[in-house]
């Protein structure tokens, strides 16, 4: 991924590219992710063009980091874990609410189909816009994504990068049957569950992935 309107030095280019293995091979692999899928996307996108310059020098460390807005980006271990436990084949139609930092998505648009981003913050829509141009199989749209995108439903897996104290109703019919959602849940940061969901015939499975701490999912009312 070209990093258009940076100013690296070939020397600070490998610099980065090391801290990206290493974040892979220390954070990533060491803690069970093995979808070669996801590690190829992990190695292709570089977490640095989405950090904020001042963040620069942190961005392969083991955390999240602000991006501005009151929003940051996830930690690496967890954005691997959720991208793996969606389970994409590279045949998929992805629904992500939250495009937040534009990172996830990008990762997203390196393996699926087609992605399909909501982000309700204007000013983080508009950024995402320019750093995700070049991928052509993600449509973005600046709306409150409590209520999806029904427009292009149903979707064959859904991300929320954000945390409802509840798991949305509007998820649950866009998702296709035996569809899988991946969604932190908890009314608060300090009380949240990251759950796998799978859409069967007449109600949905969840299986807890561990603790997480998520900014909360707006809701316009």
């Amino acid at each position: 991924m070209k990093r258009k309107g940076t100013k690296y030095s070939s020397s600070e280019i490998q610099k980065y590219e090391s801290m990206r293995e290493h974040m892979i091979r220390d954070q990533i692999i060491s803690r069970g992710i093995r979808d070669e899928k996801v590690l190829d996307a992990l190695r292709k996108v570089p977490r640095d063009y989405f950090v904020d310059e001042t963040y620069k020098s942190s961005s392969y460390e083991d955390r999240p980091l602000p991006i501005g807005s009151g929003q940051t980006i996830s930690q690496p271990y967890i954005v691997a874990l959720m991208t793996e436990s969606l389970e994409l084949t590279g045949n998929e139609k992805v629904l992500e609410i939250g495009t937040g930092s534009g990172y996830q998505t990008a990762l997203l648009a390196e393996i699926a189909m087609e992605v399909y981003s909501v982000e309700v913050n204007t000013s983080l829509y508009e950024k995402n816009r320019k750093l995700l141009k070049k991928y052509k199989n993600i449509k973005m749209s600046n709306h409150d994504g409590y209520s999806g995108w029904q427009e292009y439903a149903p979707y064959d897996r859904i991300i929320v990068t954000a945390a409802p104290d509840h798991i949305p109703q509007p998820f649950v019919n866009q998702l296709k049957k035996d569809g899988i959602m991946v969604i932190p849940v908890g009314p608060s940061s300090w009380n949240q569950i990251l759950y796998k969901v799978i859409k069967q015939d007449d109600n949905i499975k969840k299986i807890a992935l561990c603790g997480v701490a998520f900014v909360p999912l707006v809701r316009i009312k």
